[in-house]
């Protein structure tokens, strides 16, 4: 039994109480907010992402606002990635970075007006960073972190169970894809994504009063299919290749070491933060890459506070910056942020509490 001493440092999410009364068992901390990260029953919350529907507070993905004349060339300046052809409606997965190409953010660029955006940021504070970035190019744009609180609902059902709440019109939207509408009055935006390959749909509350109203509504609508609580699920994400900023990334990550390249546009505009440092970075080469790695053995093992060090023979060439059980692989696997020397098949040892665990890189995703 533990308890969590109130701080305003640490805020609960809206949907906070309905996830205490749905039985809530863990969380994490995450842009300095609660989230929940388990409601007791592990193995049967991975099932229900995999085969059914699964609804999240993930309110923890907080919303970067810029807003002005000039919130189009500040979203631009922080993204080295082109949206010149970014519609109003339409999401962009963005790789943030500094001005030395290290990767500091991966959120979901939201356009919801020519003079209003949003990104929904992974675990850091980019609200300070874009404050600062706009306050030295004198740009007219005003910085917020608006009162907007995203609730998922994922898996294979996902698309019945919204399309029940808010009208066929949803099965239409492309992935990143949203619209703004309401729902008993309620103010929200439905978005195609979240962080599954089962498919899925956000909701962006825009009225954090109404968060135990919003989560008994898709409750109650998602009961037909079966739907139960859960949350960003760690094995189904290692299983798909998902990544998890600032747990697979470290102080010196690029987006070419993490499989995120291709979200990099190099004739982006000069003044794009980050852009000079990445274009040396891929005309170098990175000198790391992403793969999976398998452990032999039978006997789950449990994550831990650190990374573990991968070795080939006495030569230490990475780490493995996860690792999970596999219901589906029956066996232990994770990513590895090794040297780009090192390639799928090769054989490795893990070193974990000092023991060496033999292992094999491959590809990802592992599914």
């Amino acid at each position: 039994m533990f308890s969590i001493f109130p701080s305003a440092r640490l805020r609960p999410s809206p949907f906070f109480e309905a996830t205490v009364t749905d039985g809530v068992t863990s969380f994490t901390t995450y842009n300095h907010m609660l989230m929940p990260t388990g409601f007791g029953k592990p193995e049967e919350e991975y099932w229900r992402i995999i085969n059914g529907v699964s609804m999240w507070d993930v309110a923890v993905e907080r919303q970067v606002q810029l807003k002005g004349p000039d919130a189009g060339k500040l979203a631009q300046i922080l993204s080295p990635r082109d949206l010149s052809k970014c519609a109003v409606g339409q999401g962009k997965y963005v790789a943030l970075c500094n001005h030395h190409g290290v990767l500091i953010n991966d959120p979901i660029l939201l356009k919801l007006a020519d003079d209003l955006y949003w990104f929904s940021i992974a675990d850091s504070n980019i609200w300070f960073w874009a404050q600062a970035v706009a306050a030295e190019r004198g740009l007219n744009v005003e910085i917020s972190e608006p009162d907007v609180s995203p609730l998922a609902v994922q898996g294979p059902k996902a698309e019945a169970v919204i399309a029940s709440m808010f009208g066929d019109w949803v099965k239409e939207l492309k992935y990143f894809w949203f619209k703004e509408t309401e729902i008993e009055g309620i103010p929200v935006a439905v978005a195609r994504s979240g962080w599954s390959k089962q498919g899925g749909f956000e909701i962006y509350l825009m009225d954090g009063s109404k968060g135990t109203q919003l989560w008994n509504m898709v409750k109650e609508a998602g009961k037909p299919w079966d739907i139960g609580p859960g949350n960003p699920n760690a094995c189904e994400r290692v299983e798909s290749g998902l990544l998890s900023f600032g747990g697979d990334t470290d102080g010196q990550t690029n987006p070419y070491e993490v499989r995120m390249g291709k979200y990099v546009d190099l004739d982006v505009p000069d003044d794009v933060v980050g852009i000079q440092a990445l274009r040396k970075i891929k005309a170098d080469g990175p000198k790391r890459h992403q793969l999976g790695v398998r452990l032999e053995g039978s006997e789950p093992i449990m994550t831990a506070f650190h990374w573990f060090d991968i070795m080939q023979g006495n030569q230490k060439i990475g780490g493995m910056t996860n690792i999970v059980w596999s219901w589906r692989l029956k066996q232990n696997i994770g990513f590895a942020l090794v040297s780009v020397d090192a390639k799928p098949g090769d054989a490795v040892q893990v070193i974990r509490d000092g023991k060496p665990v033999n292992g094999t890189l491959c590809e990802l995703p592992f599914i």
